[in-house]
């Protein structure tokens, strides 16, 4: 198994980049968020892999950090879910908010991703409940179950994860479901 590949970054073509370890180039692939983490062209890079073993290719996946790769593992243990479904999950949600999105369980959330529909949302959160803990990525953050109504509401509104999350934590503490939903909108209109 490769565990990590250090080495010079020689090409970015979404979703593969190209890495130089002396003289040998692998091609990785890698989620969104890994590819907006790494430096230019020409600098020296560090991934944390996965290595897959088919019958007519072997396939590296890339990773900026460990709790991406652990996530990546569990999401592809789940029937139905593939390295490139689980790449997917991953360019859309971070690893903290996949954990958030499981805990809570959010299908409304994965649906958002590219590839996810309702049923393959569902069977992730049924397969995936209690295998992403702190030590993999939950949220330093953590909402209360009336800040998951609100956080629902607007992201049902059409508002992106980033917008809804920023929403939240701009509320006072203990505010109610209404008045959350009406100030988080206030905000997000200005």
């Amino acid at each position: 198994m490769i565990g990590r590949i250090t080495g010079t970054l020689i090409e970015k073509s979404p979703p593969v980049v190209c890495v130089d370890v002396n003289g040998l180039g692998y091609d990785i692939d890698v989620p969104m968020s890994t590819l907006y983490a790494l430096p230019e062209n020409g600098a020296r890079v560090t991934l944390y892999t996965h290595l897959v073993v088919r019958e007519d290719a072997h396939l590296l996946y890339g990773f900026a950090t460990a709790a991406e790769r652990a996530a990546f593992r569990e999401l592809v243990k789940v029937s139905g879910i593939g390295a490139r479904t689980a790449l997917s999950v991953l360019s859309g949600l971070s690893v903290a908010d996949l954990a958030q999105a499981i805990t809570l369980q959010e299908a409304g959330r994965l649906i958002r991703v590219p590839g996810i529909g309702k049923k393959t949302a569902e069977r992730l959160l049924l397969e995936m409940r209690g295998k992403l803990g702190a030590d993999i990525g939950a949220s330093a953050h953590p909402i209360q179950e009336g800040q998951a109504d609100i956080l629902n509401a607007l992201l049902a509104l059409g508002y992106s994860d980033k917008e809804s999350q920023a929403a939240l934590k701009a509320l006072p503490e203990g505010v109610s479901v209404s008045d959350g939903i009406r100030l988080a909108l206030k905000s997000l209109v200005r």
